[in-house]
């Protein structure tokens, strides 16, 4: 098999272990069932288990950070972009993957390198956000990221209620109730002039 397809493979069975177990109770040997392979095949791709979980992160965030920024470019009107971008966190924690575990609900949050993935997650999207809050508003830039930050709290935070209470609120209607709440908080802010 060739390298990238092995690594996929490694990756997916990882996947399931991590999100099933959290990175603590999740075996080496266990993933390497998981895939099929043997240990030492594993060991080939990944030097240990700390560096498995962190290739897991680095994919997961890319995943939802393409999902936010496909959804700020898909449209110049901004109370659309509120509704795209709250709707791909929603849509990104009901995935089966369950990829949205390992970024919100990781059980190694103190690991020095995990925390910077985190963080690091939570900013960038901030950051594209902030921009367009600028733009629009002229708010400085430290303000207008505070803002953003927000917005990212309010989708993250509440996709993830959604998803947990399992209750008979459909996705969209979920999405749309808190892109509502957060178009009528930004909105408030006055658009600059030219």
């Amino acid at each position: 098999m060739p390298r990238d397809q092995r690594r996929a493979q490694l990756l997916g069975a990882a996947r399931e272990i991590f999100v099933a177990q959290g990175f603590h109770a999740a075996a080496m040997d266990e993933i390497a069932v998981r895939a099929g392979v043997s240990k030492p095949v594993l060991y080939q791709h990944f030097p240990g288990k700390l560096e498995l979980y962190l290739a897991l992160l680095d994919t997961s965030k890319d995943e939802l950070l393409e999902r936010v920024h496909e959804a700020l470019a898909s449209t110049d009107d901004n109370k659309q972009r509120v509704i795209a971008t709250v709707n791909a966190y929603f849509e990104f924690v009901d995935n089966d993957s369950g990829a949205y575990r390992l970024l919100f609900e990781s059980d190694l949050p103190n690991e020095p390198a995990v925390k910077a993935r985190l963080d690091g997650l939570t900013e960038v999207c901030a950051q594209e956000i902030s921009q367009i809050i600028a733009e629009d508003t002229g708010l400085p830039e430290e303000e207008s990221t505070l803002l953003a930050v927000g917005l990212v709290g309010i989708a993250h935070v509440t996709a993830r209620y959604w998803l947990a209470s399992a209750g008979s609120i459909p996705r969209t209607t979920a999405a749309e109730l808190v892109a509502a709440l957060g178009w009528r908080g930004i909105r408030g802010f006055p658009k600059r002039d030219g």
